[in-house]
């Protein structure tokens, strides 16, 4: 019997996913595309799950860790505004352009991460290459007078 190919191969006759790299650097990969017509711009409110990791696959953070308040337990996304200089560079590029339902890998180089200073107080070393699986699971683009749109859908 044949073994069967590992879970991130592609099927047959179909292509791998191609690898794309932003201005900055960022290299990364759609794992799961969408078809949501709205795409995250800067300005926008983002809501997403991540997990980061080391290039050896060593985890450092996610948010799909449960958290617990009184008897409920339950996994909080990130929430930020793209575009904002709120989460690092890599994060910004690499998440611009993303639709909601989309899964995409990034491969962060150090200058739009951390840099040499490192983060954490030590977790994120100096000069360290960060992956990141990210989930955009919801977008608000706020209207003229600043007040969030409804999500999209």
């Amino acid at each position: 019997p044949q073994e069967a190919p590992p879970a991130e191969a592609p099927s047959q006759g179909q292509a791998a996913p191609a690898e794309q790299t932003t201005p900055g650097g960022v290299r990364y990969t759609v794992i799961q595309a969408a078809s949501e017509p709205m795409t995250a711009q800067p300005g926008d409110v983002v809501v997403a799950h991540y997990t980061g990791k080391f290039e050896n696959g060593e985890p450092f953070d996610t948010s799909l860790r449960p958290t617990t308040v009184g008897r409920f337990t339950f996994v909080r996304p990130f929430v930020f505004v793209l575009g904002q200089g709120q989460v690092i560079k890599g994060w910004d590029e690499g998440i611009a352009g993303m639709k909601v339902g989309e899964k995409r890998m990034l491969v962060i180089p150090p200058e739009m991460a951390y840099g040499k200073a490192g983060a954490g107080g030590g977790v994120i070393p100096p000069d360290a290459t960060l992956v990141f699986e990210v989930h955009l699971v919801g977008l608000w683009r706020p209207d003229a007078e600043g007040q969030a749109a409804a999500p999209a859908q």
